[in-house]
């Protein structure tokens, strides 16, 4: 099948782009690697396209003394070959380079991923983990959103209608700051049937831990993490990973239960070690 007619927008700035969304029946396309499948199924027929996919001012990486920010339409490939060049957030790249295939990863965006919101995808569970901030701009102006509240429910976000993801704000983790990031695929390059990331960063008085591939938004393992912060793989059992995730996430059925508790002990292990 092929699209349903509609027009298409190439807007030269954000004002632009945001008053074009506010018209009914807008959509904004950014890397396409989602939106484009579901315009050739006509499971999407927008009557207007809004490509923000070249607007420099949401191409760019930027570093600051305390966080880096990363535009909207950053692909993910641009943070994949940054790798060694992202002091304070290394991890982005790894996971970056982890994300379906080459092809996909240099035309899908960091914000295009965020919006679309798919339980299973990487980007937001690894931005609620190292505690980034997502930057929507509209036509009343810019706010920021907390990532680990970004996304509400599968395909559902805190975006309004008229808004566009300007910048991922991300903050610089310490030298000593130590990460994990596991997901089970059925195979390489598909979406994962379970992923869990943790952030540990003891100058900051960090313990972060959250799953994802659920029936919506990452979930946070608050105790678990600090517990984890404190006693190290010692606190890592098979009884109190699976407490934890029966209290997070409630509707795992018995194989989910284990596929995450699987991915949860791989993301610990890879941060404090065996």
């Amino acid at each position: 099948m092929k699209p349903a007619a509609f027009e298409y927008l190439k807007p030269r700035d954000l004002p632009e782009a945001a008053a074009a969304l506010g018209a009914e029946g807008s959509k904004l396309l950014g890397g396409g690697q989602s939106l484009g499948p579901m315009l050739n199924l006509r499971l999407a027929r927008p009557s207007l396209l809004v490509d923000v996919s070249k607007l420099d001012s949401l191409r760019r990486i930027e570093e600051t003394p305390d966080l880096w920010r990363i535009g909207g339409s950053v692909t993910h490939a641009q943070i994949e070959d940054r790798r060694g060049s992202l002091p304070g957030i290394e991890m982005m790249a790894e996971v970056a380079a982890g994300i379906a295939y080459r092809s996909v990863r240099n035309r899908g965006t960091i914000g295009g991923s965020l919006a679309h919101a798919d339980p299973a995808a990487d980007w937001p569970l690894a931005l609620a983990v190292i505690d980034a901030t997502v930057i929507a701009s509209g036509k009343a102006g810019s706010r920021k959103i907390p990532a680990d509240r970004f996304m509400i429910a599968t395909f559902t976000t805190e975006l309004k209608a008229d808004e566009i993801i300007e910048a991922v704000e991300v903050p610089k983790l310490s030298a000593s700051a130590r990460t994990g990031y596991f997901k089970f695929c059925r195979k390489t390059g598909e979406f994962p049937e379970a992923s869990a990331a943790i952030v540990l960063d003891g100058p900051r008085r960090v313990a972060r831990l959250f799953i994802g591939a659920l029936n919506g938004a990452p979930q946070s393992l608050p105790a678990l993490a600090a517990a984890v912060a404190e006693k190290g793989m010692a606190a890592a059992s098979k009884e109190a990973i699976v407490a934890a995730l029966k209290a997070a996430a409630p509707e795992l059925d018995a194989v989910g239960l284990r596929m995450h508790a699987g991915a949860v002990t791989r993301a610990i292990s890879q941060a404090v070690g065996p």
